[in-house]
Formats: structure tokens, C-alpha cells, sequence
């Protein structure tokens, strides 16, 4: 019988999700406590990103529950979710999805302001000094390199000081040195802002550096 976790900064159970071509997939439960970085792991089109979305409240599940934090999700309004996932989920894509026409300020400024916080522009600066970047805040994205961009989407996802962050495959594409940099940065920032990391991927190199992992073993249907 598995042990349920009192503690858990995450749980989901029953999660169910069919898309609109009618395949579905049914997600095992999953409980993660405080600190506990977690692999979810999963060969590509096994529905990792699918379930990252489900527990940042971004896709409704058809069946089960997703609780973050000690809050149901989808028991919240719309306006209510999307301030809850502002302030207690920081959201990592493989693209940095900035704004482009706002400076790196603005772009975690609004950050802020989704979250339905004052904008707080000591933390910010804090933040973009602890990433290397506050020489680039008032750099718009396209002036950014690659490297800086990670960084800058880092620093937007922990603005509000989350206890989650949530990362979608976040070393695809980069060689083994920018890897090793990007899985330090990570596991860094999420120790300085106290949230647990959860990190979908099918990379190997990075299974070395988290122990605990989920096993996609959704059945498609």
C-alpha cells in the first residue's frame, strides 16, 4: 500500500485526460513533498508535457483531482486559478516565451502583476542579480543571446517566489556544457527560493542529477 505523503507540495490522483481525437491517457497518482525535485520522465509523445500542464492549471483533466500546495485547482474560478498559478507555480518552458516588445524589467513586472501582486521592483533586481542579468534589465528579449534568455525565463518563473517550478524539457536541445549549466541553474534557483523542482524530459544526462522520477505509465486509449 503506497504511503500517503501528509506533507505533499503536490498531488495528483484519478487524472484522466482525453484529447480531441479521441485517444486518452490515465496518469498514475503522483505525491511530492516539499524539496522533493522530481523527474518526469517519459519517451516524447508519452504525454509528459500534457501532464505538466495539468498540474500548472493549465488543462482541465477530465476525471481526477490535482492538488497544489493544499489547494484543488480546478475546484477554483478562472480569475482565481490564474492568480493562484501566478504566485505558486513558476512555469519554464523549452522557448522563453517573452514579451518582446517589453524590456526583461517589464516582462517580470507583469509577472508580478498576473499573480495579482504589487509590482515590487527591489525583488526584481534582486532576482536579475542572482541570474547574472541585471546589467540586461532594460534589454529588450531580442538583444538577449541564448544563454541569457534561459535565464531571463528563470527569473520570471521564480519572480513570486513559487513552490513549484516547472520545467518542460528544458535541456532538448543544448550540448553537454550548457546542460550541466541550465540543471545547476535550476536546482540552484529552486534552493534559494525554496520550491521543489519538476522537471518532464527524455534526456538522460539529467536523470544523474535528480533521484526521485515518475514513470509515464499513462496507457493510451
Amino acid at each position: 500500500m503506497k504511503e500517503h505523503i501528509t506533507n505533499a507540495v503536490i498531488r495528483l490522483k484519478g487524472i484522466a485526460y482525453r484529447y480531441a481525437g479521441g485517444e486518452s491517457l490515465q496518469f498514475a497518482d503522483l505525491e511530492v513533498r516539499k524539496g522533493q525535485h522530481t523527474l518526469i520522465l517519459g519517451d516524447s509523445g508519452s504525454g509528459k508535457t500534457t501532464l505538466l500542464h495539468i498540474l500548472s492549471g493549465l488543462l482541465k483533466p477530465d476525471a481526477g483531482a490535482v492538488e497544489i500546495d493544499g489547494q484543488e485547482l480546478y475546484e477554483l474560478p478562472a480569475r482565481k486559478l490564474d492568480e493562484f498559478r501566478g504566485q505558486r507555480i513558476g512555469l519554464i518552458f523549452q522557448e522563453a516565451h517573452l514579451v518582446k516588445s517589453l524590456t526583461v524589467k517589464e516582462n517580470l513586472q507583469i509577472a508580478q502583476g498576473f499573480a495579482g501582486a504589487q509590482v515590487d521592483n527591489n525583488r526584481i533586481h534582486e532576482v536579475l542579480e542572482l541570474l547574472n542579468l541585471g546589467h540586461k534589465a532594460n534589454s529588450y528579449p531580442g538583444k538577449l543571446s541564448r544563454g541569457q534568455m534561459q535565464r531571463a525565463a528563470i527569473a520570471r518563473a521564480v519572480i513570486n517566489k513559487p513552490a513549484i517550478l516547472v520545467a518542460d524539457e528544458p535541456t532538448a536541445s543544448l550540448d553537454d556544457r550548457n546542460t550541466e549549466s541550465v540543471l545547476n541553474l535550476l536546482l540552484a534557483q529552486a534552493e534559494q527560493q525554496g520550491a521543489t523542482l519538476i522537471i518532464a524530459t527524455h534526456d538522460k544526462r539529467v536523470k544523474t542529477r535528480i533521484a526521485h522520477a515518475y514513470e509515464m505509465g499513462g496507457q493510451k486509449q
